[in-house]
């Protein structure tokens, strides 16, 4: 029954929308979502869709915060169900700088009619996690609406900090699993508290090390998602962390940081190796982005985060070294199980 719903739904999801549009708007996803089995593909690739519109909406800066604001809870409603009026952003489209995003707008209405295809417990399980999302979204507008250039806004301690990772990005883990366990995972006897716990450090993880990498472009917005309460305490203000030379001091508060967000990609990592060996493809898409997270902080911890013109990312040649080390060394269990030891040295 659940490989005949997976395959109703994908033949009422408009191909395209899943393959070229959703790889423009994020090749990293896109790899992710061509590893994962059929079974989830489609919801999942879905999810990432109207979270993206919703997140486009949010960020498209040349539209004022009470635009953004109305045409997000417009959206919200449309995907919650409690609007049922087609929704039309052709002004928000225009004002788009990615072709992707513009297109994204433009034909938000056939994935939200996708949705309505999914089966009840999967578009409840859909519409959980977009609730959550734009609530953080909304909140972090509201947060930083006064913030600019000249003015940066700061988070104010480490547990605001953990409500923002876990509302964008938290909670995905939380749907991952939920969507894995009813599709994949019915009959595997694996724990499902332990899954979801795991799951929700899993997606903490991968959100605080884009934090920590994109700092410098969060700034230029003036937005600091690094809390002003640790910053005072090493004598620090959030606006001084434009300047590349005070790196040094910043080091220690930065460092701590990261070993928070290493933590929760262990947690993701033993949440990959938690699930049943039988899932190879389901593994295989955990484990890449828990990899690709441990090399990033690497980099992170050797370079400059203040200095914008040090772009600190995984390359291409890296990642596709990566997925031939996770494909060769899967049959061989103690081999598999270092690969994440061997990324965070």
């Amino acid at each position: 029954m659940r490989g005949q719903i997976a395959r109703f739904t994908m033949s009422h999801l408009p191909n395209e929308l899943l393959t070229n549009l959703l790889r423009d708007v994020s090749r990293s996803f896109y790899l992710t979502l061509r590893v994962l089995p059929g079974g989830v593909r489609t919801q999942i690739g879905l999810a990432y869709l109207l979270a993206r519109a919703t997140d486009t909406i949010a960020d498209t800066n040349l539209v004022p915060l009470e635009e953004r604001l109305r045409s997000l809870d417009l959206l919200r409603g449309r995907i919650l169900g409690g609007n049922t009026t087609p929704v039309d952003f052709g002004g928000l489209a225009g004002r788009q700088g990615s072709t992707a995003e513009r297109i994204l707008l433009e034909r938000i209405e056939e994935a939200v009619t996708a949705l309505g295809k999914f089966s009840y417990s999967d578009q409840q399980r859909v519409r959980e996690v977009i609730e959550t999302i734009t609530g953080g979204q909304e909140l972090d507008l509201r947060r930083f609406g006064g913030a600019s250039e000249g003015t940066v806004v700061a988070l104010q301690s480490d547990a605001e900090l953990d409500d923002y990772t876990y509302r964008v990005a938290g909670c995905v883990g939380e749907f991952w699993t939920r969507i894995c366990r009813a599709h994949l995972l019915a009959t595997a006897g694996t724990d499902e508290g332990y899954l979801l716990k795991n799951g929700v450090r899993f997606g903490k993880g991968l959100q605080l090390v884009n934090i920590l990498r994109d700092l410098p472009g969060d700034l230029r917005q003036g937005r600091c998602y690094l809390p002003a309460d640790g910053l005072a305490a090493a004598g620090l203000e959030p606006a001084a962390l434009k300047a590349p030379g005070t790196m040094d001091r910043f080091r220690p508060i930065y460092n701590g940081y990261l070993d928070v967000a290493q933590a929760h990609l262990a947690a993701g990592w033993d949440y990959t190796n938690h699930l049943p060996v039988r899932c190879f493809r389901l593994r295989l898409a955990c484990a890449l982005p828990v990899l690709i997270g441990a090399r990033t902080i690497n980099g992170l911890r050797r370079g400059n985060v203040l200095d914008a013109r040090q772009r600190i990312k995984v390359s291409r040649a890296e990642v596709r070294s990566l997925v031939w080390r996770l494909v060769v060394w899967y049959p061989t269990p103690g081999a598999w199980g270092r690969l994440f030891s061997q990324a965070v040295r």
